[in-house]
């Protein structure tokens, strides 16, 4: 059972649960561990633009260089800059100080391995381990066998080099509104867009360590949605704190989410020969519209539990090289070995330009089906018996055969509450709604 990592790494309120002393023993664990059988270990390390970044990257990078860790700190850049600069500057490890879309209380420390990719369970299980028995970390070098820091002035260049390379494209015509949430993208995004030669308008992009995600970024883009209209651009795009998500506006200030850039990516690079088996990996949770959507265009779906990791390892098991989330949580993993805003929005802004079309056209092709969610709170004992009952059985397949491949039904058991999800999709939400609210009621009467 873990203690301290979650599906994303650590995270907490900064300062009561995660504090300079939890990160202190993360640093000198994770590199205790890291170290096991090398000569000298390497780690990038790199934050956003929240107030506690400060304080905690001085306590992890203690920890880290008193086992003899050489920390290379990188600034404020994106996740998903770490992960690259990891593999460019060869080191053993890269951590991200970051709370990603949370609000500015929080941070986490989140790990990569050296190919860029989150850490195995066993081996945060074992930082685990050391964590709370840290008197068996027993390494105190001294002298030149202690750790060093060295800040990497010219981190953001490389990445923003890097993003160019892949791209490629005049930008020359272009008018973007880009909203930095304040946060780790605020100097990354407007600068790569203006080097590709785009008109570029940027919002959010003045962090003074609270603003972060504050009303603004991929979970609030309605200043977005306002400033494209109000410049007349081509497109908006949104990136949270942390920069790898997107959420796109298209000219008419109509929210583009990550299920339509994810198809219409996916359409675009299956025509180019570009789409690794004609596949895109999504979550459960990706709307009905883009199976459709698949099916229509020839697009093969694999689809898995919620969250970024089973995309990635779905991705990395059986070869596909485009993933993500209905969240803007979007994977090109011939470029990168994360999920990537800013990338993702060049990669979405080359579409526009190559395909000569209206972002609203290219995100006609799928069909927004409106979903319904209602809780039943249950015992928690109960979270995963719903399919014992002939009763529910019974009402889901009704369900199902009424909306007649049109909609669907997904109960999804919470993780941390007792509750069952139960979520409906379907042509009309008044019909939906009626079903969800009656089968939630269902669920709640017979587990409770």
């Amino acid at each position: 059972m873990r203690k301290y990592f979650g599906t994303d790494g650590v995270r907490g309120i900064a300062n009561t649960e995660l504090t300079c002393d939890l990160a202190y023993k993360l640093g000198r664990a994770g590199g205790f561990v890291l170290a096991q059988g090398k000569e000298k270990v390497k780690v990038v390390v790199g934050k956003d633009t929240r107030i506690s970044g400060d304080m905690l990257e001085a306590a992890l990078t203690a920890g880290l260089m008193s086992v003899g860790c050489d920390v290379i700190t990188v600034g404020v850049v994106p996740t998903p800059a770490v992960a690259y600069l990891t593999k460019k500057y060869e080191a053993d490890c890269g951590v991200v100080i970051s709370a990603s879309h949370n609000p500015v209380e929080y941070n986490g420390i989140k790990f990569f391995n050296n190919e860029g990719y989150k850490l195995p369970d066993e081996v945060e299980l074992n930082i685990e381990e050391y964590i709370d028995n840290i008197e068996k970390v027993n390494y105190h070098p001294v002298g030149e066998k202690v750790g060093k820091r060295i800040h990497m002035h010219d981190a953001q260049r490389d990445y923003i080099d890097y993003l160019k390379s892949i791209i490629n494209v005049d930008f020359k015509g272009l008018k973007v509104v880009l909203d930095c949430a304040n946060g780790a993208s605020y100097k990354v995004a407007p600068i790569v867009f203006d080097e590709l030669g785009a008109s570029v308008i940027t919002i959010n992009s003045e962090p003074d360590g609270n603003n972060i995600n504050d009303k603004c970024g991929s979970t609030h883009p309605q200043k977005l949605q306002e400033a494209v209209l109000a410049h007349k651009a081509d497109l908006g795009l949104a990136y949270d704190g942390d920069a790898d998500r997107l959420i796109a506006v298209d000219e008419n200030g109509n929210i583009v989410d990550g299920d339509h850039i994810m198809i219409l990516s996916a359409i675009h690079l299956n025509k180019k020969k570009e789409l690794a088996q004609d596949t895109l990996v999504v979550t459960v949770m990706s709307n009905i519209g883009l199976t459709i959507a698949a099916k229509e265009h020839g697009i093969k779906l694999a689809t898995t539990a919620v969250g970024d990791r089973y995309v990635l390892e779905e991705m990395k098991d059986k070869g596909y090289n485009l993933g993500g989330e209905q969240s803007g949580h979007m994977i090109f993993l011939d470029y990168n070995t994360t999920g990537d805003g800013v990338l993702s929005s060049l990669v979405l802004s080359r579409i526009v330009l190559e395909e000569n079309k209206k972002l609203s056209n290219l995100a006609a092709v799928m069909t927004q089906y409106p979903q319904v969610l209602v809780n039943a709170r249950i015992k928690n004992e109960n979270k995963n018996r719903y399919m014992e009952y002939p009763e529910i059985k019974s009402e889901i397949e009704r369900i199902e055969s009424l909306l007649d491949g049109c909609g669907r039904v997904l109960i999804r058991p919470s993780g941390t509450e007792p509750l069952v999800r139960v979520m409906l999709e379907g042509k009309e939400e008044g019909q939906i709604k009626e079903l969800a609210t009656n089968l939630a009621n269902l669920i709640q009467e017979k587990l409770s």
